[in-house]
């Protein structure tokens, strides 16, 4: 009980600092109450702490459990993707797989581009990049234009702007 009180503040929390920090791509959600899908976002809900506190590998097992229980959750593919992309470079494919199916699953997942793309920009497929860049265009010209910086060599800012939202 207290346990999960205290996980409902925390989301809370995380939703009203991302809020502020950063557009989110979904509101929370209901859960429902003793299906898969909840145990699904409670993992989901715990990476996303483990992502905050940059342990990615943690974070990783957490969205890769969150989606064996509940694949349709286009959120933890992204984190998951993201995850995978910032601890090295032979997770690349596994990345693009992972943004491939959240994008998929949810068209206008804005950051699931930014971070495609960015992704594509380390494997040298600008094209690639660019493409995402012109879709993003006509969902959020904040995120664009911090792509096309990234195209045009800018490091990539890797504050958790790639995170999905925890769901209360």
């Amino acid at each position: 009980m207290m346990q999960g009180k205290l996980r409902w503040w925390l989301a809370l929390w995380i939703a009203l600092y991302f809020t502020t920090a950063a557009a989110l791509e979904s509101d929370p959600l209901t859960i429902p109450k003793g299906s898969p899908r909840e145990h699904a976002i409670g993992l989901y809900n715990d990476g996303v702490l483990l992502m905050l506190q940059k342990h990615y590998v943690s974070a990783q097992q957490k969205f890769e459990a969150a989606l064996a229980l509940h694949e349709a959750f286009p959120e933890a593919h992204n984190n998951l993707a993201f995850s995978l992309r910032v601890q090295h470079g032979v997770n690349a494919e596994r990345a693009l797989n992972h943004y491939d199916r959240a994008l998929t699953l949810k068209p206008d997942l804005r950051v699931a581009y930014v971070y495609r793309g960015t992704l594509f920009v380390q494997r040298g497929e600008l094209d690639r990049a660019r493409a995402d860049q012109a879709k993003l265009l006509t969902l959020d010209a904040k995120l664009a234009e911090r792509l096309a910086r990234v195209i045009a060599g800018a490091p990539p800012n890797e504050a958790f702007e790639g995170l999905a939202a925890q769901y209360d």
